[in-house]
């Protein structure tokens, strides 16, 4: 194996959850207010549903090869060279993931934080801290999470407390307004970023010591997040406003603008900015190891750091050149589920099938 590490299903769960989370606290309330409006809980709920269907389909694939990551046993069920094309097509994916995730990163920096420096020196200042991370190996990686786990929990904790004072029930009125094809339609981005994108956890699965309880850590640790997205939705409409929400692409950072205890506690945007960094980092870096480690194997390569920063600079340029602005990134949001159903649904549904196929064939 190219990777030699091992990690405790605690810290299996830890990264399904900050993965989760991801890039998703910040623009998610955002998309599902504009098609549901005060209902945007509703898409959230049946996004969360569809997500736990996802993380069962994914383990159930990853049972069938307990001690083989998506690269090996590709080739195992749909042959050498398919199984090389379908590999290439997973990598492909996840780097055109890593290419948006970093994009983000990028965006949301010169947008709120610091407008006059250049994109590429913190596109670049961000993906070598994400290589440095990943040449350290998955064990270190998953430390690092559970590390900061507590800190981010504690610090959404804040959030959400500190902006009761400026809760208002009438922004969710009326209820059950929407009709069920705008519920589904609202769901679709949610569901797509990041339930579609789970299935990069069959890179790492293998390497979790306790097999047996990978399912059960998968299924907490997504619908944990899961419902903390929820909450994030529901508190954006609450303190925000539909219209408002809807607007602003990135609503859960203006909630942090609106905190005022005693004139005292206020503007708390770098604890909102510290939530979405450390599970950014965490996103990226996942997203990252999955692909380069799957690329490795296909190219049959002795060690995949080799390939850390030959694709990380590549990366840079990538994500400047395919997302050239946050006004295409909106653009795309609506095109998501699309894209990431046929890596995060089609391929784990069509490689389970012909698996069992070929072992009932067998058996006969």
């Amino acid at each position: 194996m190219l990777e030699n590490g091992v990690i405790s299903v605690r810290q299996f769960q830890i990264f399904v959850f900050i993965f989760t989370i991801g890039s998703s606290i910040l623009y998610i309330p955002s998309s599902l207010a504009a098609e549901a409006k005060q209902d945007a809980w509703i898409p959230a709920g049946f996004g969360v549903v569809i997500g736990l269907l996802v993380v069962k389909l994914i383990t159930s694939l990853a049972k069938l090869y307990p001690n083989l990551n998506f690269a090996q046993y590709t080739e195992v069920i749909l042959g050498k060279w398919i199984g090389k094309l379908v590999n290439l097509a997973f990598f492909f994916n996840f780097y055109m993931i890593c290419a948006f995730v970093l994009r983000d990163v990028g965006d949301f920096v010169i947008t709120l934080l610091m407008p006059e420096t250049p994109l590429q020196a913190i596109l670049i200042i961000f993906i070598v801290v994400v290589i440095l991370g990943i040449r350290l190996g998955l064990e270190t990686l998953a430390r690092a999470a559970e590390i900061f786990y507590p800190w981010l929990i504690f610090m959404m904790l804040i959030l959400l407390i500190a902006l009761t004072p400026e809760v208002k029930f009438t922004n969710i009125q009326p209820l059950f307004e929407s009709e069920v094809k705008t519920i589904v339609r609202a769901s679709l981005p949610f569901i797509a970023v990041p339930f579609f994108q789970f299935s990069v956890f069959l890179m790492i699965i293998p390497y979790v010591q306790q097999k047996k309880g990978v399912e059960k850590k998968f299924f907490s640790g997504a619908l944990k997040a899961g419902i903390l997205l929820i909450i994030f939705t529901v508190v954006s409409i609450l303190v925000l406003g539909v219209n408002i929400t809807a607007r602003q692409f990135y609503p859960t950072f203006t909630l942090s603008e609106k905190i005022n205890i005693g004139n005292f506690l206020q503007r708390l945007e770098a604890v909102i900015a510290s939530i979405w960094f450390i599970s950014i980092f965490f996103k990226l870096a996942i997203c990252f190891y999955a692909s380069i480690l799957s690329l490795a194997h296909t190219l049959k390569l002795k060690d995949y750091k080799v390939l850390t920063f030959p694709l990380g600079i590549i990366l840079v340029v990538l994500s400047i050149v395919v997302y050239p602005n946050i006004v295409y990134t909106s653009d795309f949001i609506k095109w998501m589920f699309f894209y990431f159903g046929t890596m995060g649904l089609v391929i784990p549904i069509t490689l389970l099938g012909v698996s069992k196929l070929r072992r009932s064939i067998t058996r006969q």
